[in-house]
């Protein structure tokens, strides 16, 4: 990107006004979604009374909205920004991959990467709120359904093809690993060697971050608690381990740069030879909800990156719009709209 000396509205030694303007070519960026898509459903009901029966809280049904969630929120959130969005993935042949599926055709993302799946469980959570009338519910339960079984091996075979397909022409590769088995370190390391030309690829791993060792990541996105699993340790405000924690990672990873989010602690941007920049929390650190916040971030960094930013910019803008997301509730995206008026908000906040 462009760069400017000496902005009056530089800020953390970032460029507002660069950052406006690499959001403003997000929609010219066309990204592959690599991931685990997970249906998000939310029953909302009104506390009625106390059973007789047992000391539990009797909800009346209210009402019942299915989100993408997992990867599909990656997916969701690519889209809200402006990117053209290729899916692949894969979901079962029930009634929440039908909702999954209809949702993205409705939003114009190319579905045809969207593997459907006989005999297999499209990973659901549904999350029961509860509240009085004219209150807001709070979450009381949730309940996860998961696959019964792996991915067969023919749908990794379908996967693989879908996805060298997909990329032919793509400025950037999503991965979003939840855990269920459509993402794996092989299928993303033969991928990346068979796709000529240079690619961006990113990567939120719920559990097995190290294992995509040597599969030409391009950045990763973990949270603090997965780069503590990754560590066997806790960081907390030891910042000495969490420098320790990100340079090792960055150097055994092989990447460009490494992003931690930290909830109110903000962000922890690690870039060659490990070096640590700290960013604050954007707006408010008393969230609303966090649900889905990694993918947002995930989203908005990748886009950057692909815009041509640095790291450094890159981090600031997913930090922003991370910022935003944390104060909606439920599973939430945020538009390219909603993050530029943000960036100007503190642009014409710092004086400029």
């Amino acid at each position: 990107m462009k760069r400017r000396s000496k902005s009056p509205t530089a800020v953390n030694s970032v460029d507002l006004l660069a950052l406006a303007e690499c959001v403003e070519k997000f929609a010219s960026k066309t990204v592959v979604l690599l991931g685990d898509f997970v249906a998000d459903e939310f029953q909302y009901g009104e506390i009625s009374r106390v059973s007789r029966e047992a000391p539990v809280l009797i909800l009346r049904h209210r009402e019942t909205k299915l989100v993408p969630g997992g990867g599909a929120n990656a997916a969701n959130n690519l889209a809200a920004l402006g990117a053209r969005v290729r899916a692949v993935t894969a979901v079962g042949r029930d009634s929440a991959g039908d909702a999954l599926v209809e949702y993205f055709r409705a939003k114009r993302v190319d579905v045809s990467g969207i593997v459907r799946v006989k005999g297999w469980y499209t990973p659901t959570k549904t999350r029961f709120l509860a509240g009085w009338a004219h209150t807001v519910g709070q979450q009381v339960l949730r309940v996860d359904r998961e696959p019964e079984t792996p991915l067969p091996e023919s749908v990794h075979k379908k996967l693989q093809q879908l996805l060298q397909l997909k990329l032919r022409s793509a400025d950037a590769l999503a991965v979003s690993d939840y855990g269920f088995g459509v993402a794996t370190p092989d299928l993303v390391r033969e991928a990346r060697a068979k796709r000529k030309g240079a690619l961006v690829i990113t990567l939120d791993a719920r559990y097995h971050l190290g294992a995509y060792a040597r599969a030409g990541i391009t950045s990763a996105t973990p949270n603090e608690a997965e780069l503590e699993a990754q560590h066997h340790t806790t960081i907390g405000q030891n910042i000495e381990e969490l420098k320790r924690c990100g340079a090792e990672t960055l150097a055994a990873m092989k990447l460009c740069s490494l992003l931690v989010t930290r909830g109110r602690d903000g962000m922890a941007l690690f870039e060659a030879r490990g070096d640590l920049t700290r960013i604050p929390t954007h707006g408010s650190q008393q969230a609303v909800d966090v649900t889905g916040a990694g993918d947002t971030v995930l989203a908005a960094y990748t886009l950057a990156l692909a815009c041509g930013a640095s790291a450094l910019e890159a981090a600031h803008i997913a930090n922003i719009a991370g910022g935003l997301v944390v104060m909606k509730r439920g599973t939430a995206t945020v538009s390219r709209d909603e993050l530029l008026e943000a960036i100007r908000h503190e642009t014409a906040g710092s004086g400029s």
